[in-house]
């Protein structure tokens, strides 16, 4: 039975590994002692995705996913610790959340005749004048 994304961001936050380092950016000296930023890690296999659900997620992530197939998030925008914790799970789970939307179908396009006839003359207007920038040969 396909899960929605709510169900999967559920398990993924109770899975999901947290440390604190040490962040660059704003706060002065207090930025040198105290561990604010946050760095988590999820076990995508962990997960069990459907395979379509997997590779949108792998696609999404990017950089962001590892070769062993963890997520990895950091978040120091902010000043304390536990605003960077909520941003880095609310990123996570809205990757996520992103991964279980289905892409819209792309429709074809549908050309009349005197579109293509037009379009056709346009590119023959523009190849003439390409074709008069070359170098002046004197023959």
């Amino acid at each position: 039975m396909p899960e929605n994304g709510d169900e999967v961001v559920q398990r993924a936050l109770s899975l999901i590994e947290e440390s604190f380092i040490a962040a660059a950016g704003p706060g002065g000296q207090n930025v040198n002692k105290v561990a604010t930023a946050v760095q988590v890690r999820l076990d995508v296999f962990a997960l069990r995705l459907q395979p379509a659900v997997f590779h949108r997620l792998k696609e999404l992530a990017g950089s962001k996913m590892t070769a062993k197939g963890e997520i990895v998030l950091t978040a120091r925008s902010f000043r304390t610790q536990e605003a960077n914790r909520a941003d880095a799970r609310e990123r996570l789970a809205e990757l996520l959340r992103e991964a279980h939307k289905l892409p819209e179908k792309r429709a074809k396009s549908r050309l009349n005749r005197v579109g293509k006839t037009e379009r056709l003359a346009g590119k023959k207007i523009r190849g003439a004048v390409k074709a008069g920038r070359g170098k002046v040969r004197f023959d």
